[in-house]
């Protein structure tokens, strides 16, 4: 019999907030791909049936439109919580300016990718490369909002999508927004496809839980390394304590 014999710690990574908006994003995301595709080459379907179940494209504009809000103020949410949350949600881990972070960065390459290295990175949250990946999927949120709801400004009057009116005009026009904004849902779509199956790798190969600490919030650690996270934040909230009595 073949076993592992390693000693491990469960570790409260992901907070509840943090879970939310990766389940809200990632059915936002879903909705919004299979409705925008829809408008962008909608279907020659004509049906016999009442009027009023015949006006399927404004029910999936409809849905479309409504997540748009919904995946926004998500968005919204998860950029607040990036200065209030704990220390894997912050900021500072997605974008790097660290040497370090860099230094992690052409290691992972070298394990995951290129794979002539055999030693995972020992990270807690999301290791440096995942999180310089996730702040340009930021930023892609980021810009498929502007773009929709400049889009999206032309048909409607309302006080929120006006806000975004200036972006066409910037932008050069109706044709370059839409171009972006389709190839940006592409984007997501193969973002998805490589996200999924790193999940699963490195659930697979590290057996950390790298899968359900996004439903519970807790990974399994090695206990070395969750002894350092714990002096880590133990100095971390000294610091905070100190500044504050100052």
């Amino acid at each position: 019999m073949k076993s592992r014999k390693r000693r491990l710690r469960e570790v409260y990574v992901w907070e509840l907030p943090v879970r939310f908006y990766h389940w809200l994003n990632a059915l936002c995301i879903i909705i919004l791909c299979i409705t925008g595709f829809i408008i962008a080459d909608p279907p020659a379907i004509m049906t016999e049936t009442e009027a009023s179940f015949s006006y399927w494209f404004g029910i999936v504009r409809f849905i479309h439109f409504v997540t748009a809000f919904v995946f926004f103020f998500n968005f919204v949410f998860r950029i607040y919580w990036g200065f209030v949350g704990n220390r894997f949600a912050r900021w500072n881990n997605f974008i790097q300016l660290k040497k370090s972070q860099w230094k992690e960065i052409l290691q992972i390459i070298k394990v995951d990718i290129l794979m002539i290295k055999s030693k995972p990175i020992e990270s807690i949250g999301h290791n440096a490369l995942a999180s310089l990946i996730y702040f340009v999927m930021f930023l892609a949120f980021l810009l498929q909002s502007i773009t929709g709801f400049g889009l999206y400004a032309k048909m409607s009057e309302s006080f929120f999508p006006q806000l975004f009116a200036w972006t066409i005009p910037v932008l050069g026009g109706d044709l370059v927004a839409r171009e972006i904004h389709h190839f940006l849902m592409w984007f997501f779509i193969l973002f998805a496809i490589i996200h999924i199956y790193l999940v699963c790798y490195h659930d697979y190969i590290e057996r950390r839980g790298e899968a359900s600490s996004m439903i519970g919030g807790w990974k399994f650690v090695e206990e070395s390394r969750a002894n350092e996270e714990e002096v880590t934040e133990t100095a971390e909230t000294i610091t905070k304590a100190a500044r504050k009595n100052e």
